[in-house]
């Protein structure tokens, strides 16, 4: 399989699952959206690419670091929940990011 149609088989995956949570939350079923966002599928998918292109170091590397990345991805999520209610959706987007952005340099200069 050559290297475009694998990375177009990724692509064409992950929007898949961006589609069918898109879908499920504008009709109502916010819990079977997050469910479906939330579903190991695409980091199993990419464990399973992963170790198939470049062995068992690298799929505990990328395991590691989904750990670490995961309290600033709350903090993102907490803020949505948070925020929104009070500012709308767009400055609670940008305030969201930015501090999962925060969240992860920090993570980067604690991991370093």
């Amino acid at each position: 399989m050559s290297e475009w149609v694998k990375y177009g088989l990724y692509f064409f995956l992950g929007g898949l699952l961006v589609s069918i949570s898109t879908y499920l939350g504008s009709h109502g079923k916010g819990f079977l959206a997050a469910l479906a966002s939330t579903l190991p599928v695409i980091s199993g998918l990419t464990f399973v690419l992963v170790y198939v292109n470049a062995g068992s170091a690298p799929t505990v590397s990328f395991a590691k670091h989904l750990i670490w990345l995961s309290p600033p991805w709350f903090v993102y999520v907490g803020t949505m929940i948070a925020v929104v209610p009070k500012l709308g959706f767009w400055p609670a987007y940008g305030l969201a990011f930015g501090l999962y952005l925060a969240g992860v340099g920090l993570t980067r200069l604690i991991l370093d």
